[in-house]
């Protein structure tokens, strides 16, 4: 009981630090474009219903933001929505998967693997994660988003860059909320059916489901497997790092991280949810476009929650109201906050050489985050061992 009580008292903490202002609204698009463009493409790949889809996505933002009291998002799973899009496998299978990651993440909390793993892997593997990380998203929203709407849709993306640069880190005119108004204009006047919008207005609840055994283990091998290495090195180990090196005061440690992460994730299966976790780019991009408290989380959350019970009938038409040049814009600056995290370790030699081969097998190998995540750590103890050519 105690722990329950000290949980609420925290969560009403968190509740009253809370900040709604200018910052804090601009902050909350910091991660759009990495959310949406997946969820909305595993909506489509697998015919999931949209209303539990958002709604459960909407509350878990909420849900993270009380207990943390950071703007520390949550995000789809990428290697999950990658093979989901790419294979359009069931959500049957996708709700299984979901349950067996949180299933796997709350044994590593409560056996204390996770924190053996957090001591074993070193903070230069984990600025090699997020580094490649960011050099992935980027070459997404360049080759996927930035060209999305031909001639125009680059016109857009410039305007949106030189916004950006000029305003990005400025506290009385935060750049998103000019960013994102900029392309709320372009699609009224070029996306935007304004009718089918309103005729898709109702209320919708999500969906209940209860995930069978063939469903979690069949989602396991095909889903959760390729899954656990990104989510150890980014969602726990790379936020647990970013938190330390944002918020330090706050003192999160790996093991309320996973332990969050696992929670969210048996909930989900159960509310026809997608798969979910932390991941250090949310939060980089919350707090470069201005966050700085879990306010940009409720706010983002929320805007989740009123699409869900309200839109979820023509989501097809009101997601035009973020153009993909935009969201692309959004994400190259969201790579760069996570790539720009590897300047603390570039006075070592030793260190940012195995950042940048960590960095660069995560990028461009096929599973890239796994083999970088292993071959990292291994590389880093030899050379703290005196057993490699490198030095400082």
């Amino acid at each position: 009981m105690k722990h329950v009580a000290d949980a609420f008292a925290s969560a009403r903490s968190n509740w009253t630090a809370m900040k709604f202002d200018r910052n804090e609204f601009s902050g909350a698009f910091g991660d759009i474009g990495t959310d949406l463009p997946l969820i909305v493409g595993m909506i489509l790949a697998s015919g999931l219903d949209t209303a539990s889809v958002l709604i459960v996505f909407g509350l878990m933002q909420v849900f993270t933001a009380f207990v943390y009291g950071l703007p520390m998002p949550v995000q789809p799973l990428k290697a999950v929505a990658a093979l989901v899009i790419a294979q359009h496998i069931g959500g049957n299978i996708i709700y299984g998967a979901g349950l067996a990651i949180g299933i796997t993440m709350l044994l590593l909390t409560v056996t204390g693997l996770v924190d053996w793993l957090g001591r074993v892997i070193p903070k230069s593997v984990i600025r090699g994660i997020q580094f490649g990380l960011g050099l992935k998203l980027a070459s997404i929203a360049l080759k996927n988003y930035v060209m999305a709407d031909g001639i125009s849709g680059c016109w857009l993306a410039v305007a949106a860059a030189i916004v950006t640069v000029f305003l990005i880190g400025n506290r009385k005119y935060p750049a998103a909320i000019f960013v994102i108004l900029l392309g709320v204009i372009y699609a009224l006047i070029f996306k935007l059916d304004g009718s089918a919008v309103t005729a898709s207005v109702g209320f919708n609840l999500p969906r209940f489901y209860v995930p069978t055994l063939p469903d979690i283990a069949t989602g396991f091998v095909v889903l959760t497997l390729p899954q656990i290495p990104l989510s150890l090195g980014n969602s726990i180990f790379a936020t647990k790092q970013l938190t330390e090196d944002l918020f330090p005061q706050k003192h999160i440690t790996v093991r309320k991280i996973s332990f969050t992460y696992a929670i969210i994730n048996l909930i989900n299966p159960f509310l026809s949810g997608i798969p979910t976790c932390h991941g250090s780019g949310g939060m980089a991009g919350h707090y470069a476009f201005g966050a700085r408290t879990g306010g940009s989380v409720v706010i983002y959350g929320s805007l989740y929650l009123t699409l869900g019970l309200f839109f979820s009938g023509g989501f097809e038409h009101i997601v035009k109201i973020f153009p993909l040049p935009i969201l692309g814009v959004i994400l190259v600056f969201e790579s760069l906050a996570l790539m720009m995290l590897i300047r603390d370790i570039s006075i070592s030699k030793a260190d940012f050489s195995i950042a940048l081969l960590v960095a660069l097998t995560a990028g461009f190998l096929p599973y890239g985050f796994v083999i970088g995540l292993i071959a990292g750590t291994i590389l880093a103890h030899l050379v703290k061992k005196g057993f490699t050519g490198f030095a400082d």
